[in-house]
């Protein structure tokens, strides 16, 4: 027990300062938005900027989490019940300040993922300088300030590298309790279906009946999580794939992710170059990272990549994208992987910052989706 806790200690040591320097950099962010704005809109704040931690999504979140489903449009049923339960629940101990209860859980957890991702890439063999810059990435990510936000990304991503964490050193049971988290958190939560079926089917022949089962039950704990939730709303509005459906009206839906991303290129240099445009060099960038994925880690984490990057690409809208992508995180780890050289590293480190404080500023002004 001893030695236990003085692993968490050390694993706390070791993620806090980049995960308060993100934070420094989001409160500098916010600070200079507000400074811009009240100096080019006196008395006309954009409305994300007024919602400070909670705009755009988190709001969603918040309205889930005081009013319940059916006091909202149908649009709302996306969001996925977990976290606003959540939210609700911690809320009653704030005194009904449940958008208070919802920031709170994102940072917890976006602690606990950075101690889950540390000790999952020790268990991966990964020397400690691959494993620091891998956490200090994950956190300056373009699209990582949501993990100080009212979203759900956190308790998601804590999820899936739970999942995979335990899948690779063959616990079952973890596997499906983080599975059927995951499930009922996003929508992209059945994909972990399939790292864990590649998993089980590996290990098949040299585990015994019990463990077995128990890897079925992590195979579909994911789908039992969305299930859950979908019997849910089927009883309460009559269609079991509302969630999914709005999306599609949101979204669209059936894109061919390899014509969308030659139709951005177009887009690069037209109107849309500061719209659909801006998400076309990240989508590249995260399919070269894959290649990386689909070369250095193991098959589980290359295809669950895949299968998350390309969903994010098959849509016509393509807002969100830098978030979408933080959700593939072992492309994180091949960028640690390919930086290397401590120089590199710092590089990398600079530049993911900037983007991280510029698109946290950009949707404080109302001008990027996050």
């Amino acid at each position: 027990m001893t030695d236990s806790a003085g692993g968490v200690r050390s694993d706390l040591r070791a993620v806090a300062v980049p995960w308060v320097t993100a934070r420094v950099l989001l409160l500098t962010a916010y600070v200079s938005c507000l400074a811009i704005a009240d100096r080019v809109l006196p008395g006309a704040r954009p409305t994300a900027l007024t919602e400070g931690l909670i705009a755009w999504d988190g709001t969603w979140y918040r309205d889930i989490a005081v009013h319940g489903y059916r006091s909202l449009p149908q649009e709302g049923l996306r969001f996925f019940p977990l976290f606003p339960m959540l939210g609700r629940g911690l809320g009653v101990l704030l005194l009904g300040r449940s958008d208070l209860a919802l920031i709170i859980i994102a940072n917890l957890c976006s602690v606990a993922l950075l101690v889950v991702l540390r000790r999952l890439l020790r268990h991966e063999r990964f020397d400690e300088h691959t494993i620091e810059r891998a956490i200090w990435f994950l956190v300056l990510f373009p699209g990582a300030f949501v993990l100080a936000w009212a979203y759900a990304e956190a308790l998601w991503l804590l999820a899936a590298v739970s999942l995979f964490l335990t899948i690779r050193s063959r616990r079952w049971l973890w596997a499906a309790l983080a599975g059927f988290v995951a499930g009922l958190s996003r929508p992209l939560g059945v994909v972990l279906a399939i790292p864990v079926a590649i998993e089980l089917i590996r290990n098949w022949r040299r585990i015994d009946t019990r463990e077995r089962s128990t890897g079925v039950l992590a195979v579909v704990s994911p789908i039992l999580g969305t299930g859950a939730y979908m019997l849910w709303v089927r009883g309460a509005f009559g269609d079991a794939w509302l969630p999914f459906s709005v999306q599609g009206t949101l979204r669209g839906s059936g894109i061919d992710p390899f014509s969308r991303l030659w139709e951005g290129f177009s887009q690069l240099l037209g109107p849309e170059r500061l719209g659909d445009g801006l998400h076309i060099p990240f989508a590249l960038a995260f399919l070269g990272l894959l290649v990386v994925v689909l070369r250095r880690l193991p098959i589980s984490y290359g295809v669950f990549t895949a299968c998350v990057l390309l969903t994010s690409l098959a849509t016509e809208n393509l807002n969100s994208l830098e978030r979408y992508g933080l959700n593939a995180f072992p492309i994180v780890v091949a960028l640690a992987i390919i930086c290397h050289r401590r120089e590199i590293g710092d590089m990398v480190r600079v530049a993911l910052a900037g983007g991280f404080v510029a698109l946290a500023s950009m949707a404080w002004m109302g001008a990027y989706v996050p």
